[in-house]
């Protein structure tokens, strides 16, 4: 309003004297230019600025009382949808035999934007400038990037509630460092303490990528096994570095190559740089992001850095700023998962054909990267439609666990020091919860919709299923919708060989099992990886079921 105000008066003034002379420094009299010019300025000054007003009003409106559940659903759906746009203007790879169906094209889209990783089109099928796209699409829907939003949507509607503190003409325009010094002590900490906050996550997510991109462009170059396929299949090397980092660190799982990362299973160094960037995206990001404030605050003691180690996200509003104990637990759940998913892997799959070729220390090493792509990464080494039924299993548990899965022993009682709020925060968490079950509907619970969500896939894709049983298993299908609920992106895969009755037109493709499927079935399979990159939203869905 404040603005608003000086504006008219701004307008007022020139309309007012837009016909009188004006008089210079040195006592000329100068016309002023003529009204309609004026006229013209003005008319243009108050439209942008009634566009400025406009676009202000709603992102006021998106801070104080937009569901966040909506504001996430928009978010990647806008985004999807630009990307989608964007690959079918862009050309395809000069060797593409044919162009994608538009759902196949928009399901790409989304999958990239979700870190789901399904694909229904081979990847070498596209050109520099599409995997450029997927590339963007993965950054900006990868969990550190959006908490980064989220982080800055806290932010500013902290400083909007503080600027009752100060005056309209000094609190306009401040960031939250210069906030800080107009409020009580206490709030002015926690303000430069978010703002840190802000800038610790931006440099994790821009260190994580710079380093992730030269490390794997520096193996490609320097090892002649890795070098040589990418200079078989066509592959830019930087184009390749860049776009790995950023699938891998989102959790995505995409990779340039048709095979995934097959071709690669005896580099056992570039396994080991994707296994680390894996974990520090997503599983380990909590308890990373603790360990590199409390290095910080060794380099340099600032009281934000003290602040943020010992304040959660309860004071701060930023769910991955974990306490002490729970970063530590995290860390160890997540090793213990590990632990399991290794020794069931060598066990059942050290003779196998997938492995075969590979000395010991490159066997466990790709055990370890397969372990750890099950939580949402989604890279491979092996054929999943090969591996023993029993890893399958293990590996569908894992793909269904939250990335924040954690064994910690006297939860209840930890539980009630770590969701201690004030009160109006306790409030404000209450509202966003009763508003979240009541407009998005959770009636059932996340098991109970992955399994309505395999019922309609086998309904949609039944003529497959009596046609083509050993390729259309339930088994392949529940792989691939827990694998895209938990945005995974582990594959079974399609077979001619696995035909009962041979079709002489089927060809043998690198894309996932879901590329086979019709239309209806991909479309549900995209709502799925909407509803799975959403999932933290409908945790607490079938509480209301009771069994007596």
């Amino acid at each position: 309003m404040y603005r608003y105000a000086l504006l008219r008066a701004y307008i007022y003034s020139l309309s007012s004297h837009a016909n009188d002379d004006i008089q210079d420094s040195r006592g000329l009299i100068v016309s002023p230019p003529k009204s309609p010019m004026v006229a013209r300025v003005v008319a243009s000054r108050f439209k942008n600025f009634k566009h400025g007003v406009l676009a202000s009003s709603l992102f006021q409106f998106v801070l104080f009382h937009g569901n966040p559940f909506w504001v996430h659903l928009c978010y990647f759906v806008s985004l999807s949808t630009a990307g989608f746009l964007l690959l079918k203007i862009l050309p395809m790879r000069g060797h593409a035999t044919s162009r994608p169906s538009d759902v196949d094209l928009l399901f790409m889209s989304v999958s990239a934007n979700t870190v789901s990783s399904m694909d229904t089109v081979e990847m070498e099928e596209f050109s520099n400038l599409q995997l450029a796209t997927l590339t963007l699409l993965m950054m900006v829907g990868g969990e550190v990037f959006v908490s980064l939003i989220g982080l800055h949507f806290s932010s500013a509607k902290a400083r909007s509630q503080s600027k009752g503190a100060a005056s309209p003409a000094d609190g306009d325009g401040m960031d939250l460092a210069e906030l800080g010094d107009s409020v009580p002590a206490v709030e002015g900490l926690r303000f430069r303490s978010m703002n840190c906050l802000f800038y610790v996550v931006l440099g994790y997510l821009v260190a994580g990528h710079v380093a992730g991109s030269l490390l794997i462009l520096l193996y490609v170059r320097v090892v002649p096994a890795a070098g040589s396929v990418l200079k078989g299949k066509g592959l830019n090397a930087t184009m390749f570095s860049i776009f790995t980092t950023a699938s891998t660190f989102a959790n995505c799982g995409f990779v340039p190559t048709n095979e995934n990362m097959v071709v690669f299973r005896a580099c056992s160094g570039l396994l080991l740089i994707l296994t680390a960037q894996a974990l520090v995206g997503n599983t380990m990001y909590a308890s990373s992001l603790r360990a590199v404030i409390w290095g910080l605050k060794k380099v340099k003691n600032l009281p934000e850095y003290e602040y943020l180690l010992n304040n959660g996200a309860g004071e701060l509003g930023y769910d991955h700023l974990v306490p002490a104990q729970l970063g530590v637990w995290l860390a160890r759940t997540v090793a213990g998962l590990l632990a399991v998913q290794l020794v069931l892997f060598c066990t059942m799959e050290w003779t196998s054909a997938g492995l075969s070729g590979l000395n010991p220390y490159q066997k466990i090493v790709g055990a370890l990267f397969e372990s750890t792509n099950s939580r949402y990464a989604g890279e491979t080494i092996v054929d999943l439609s090969a591996v023993a039924p029993a890893v399958l299993v293990l590996f569908v548990v894992m793909m269904y666990l939250p990335p924040y899965t954690c064994f910690l022993p006297g939860a209840e009682i930890y539980h009630e020091r770590l969701v201690d709020k004030s009160e109006d925060q306790e409030k404000d968490c209450k509202k966003r919860k009763s508003m979240q079950l009541l407009q998005v509907g959770l009636i059932f619970s996340p098991l109970a919709y992955t399994a309505i969500f395999t019922i309609i896939i086998c309904i949609t894709e039944r003529r497959q299923l009596s046609e083509d049983p050993l390729n259309f298993s339930v088994l392949n299908i529940v792989v691939e919708v827990v694998s895209a609920y938990g945005t995974v992106g582990f594959t079974t895969g399609y077979s001619c060989k696995r035909q009962l009755k041979a079709d002489t037109q089927c060809r043998d493709a690198s894309a996932g099992f879901v590329a086979k499927w019709s239309n209806k079935g991909k479309l549900v399979l995209v709502f799925v990886m909407l509803f799975g990159r959403l999932k933290r939203f409908s945790y607490r869905g079938g509480s209301s079921w009771m069994f007596i």
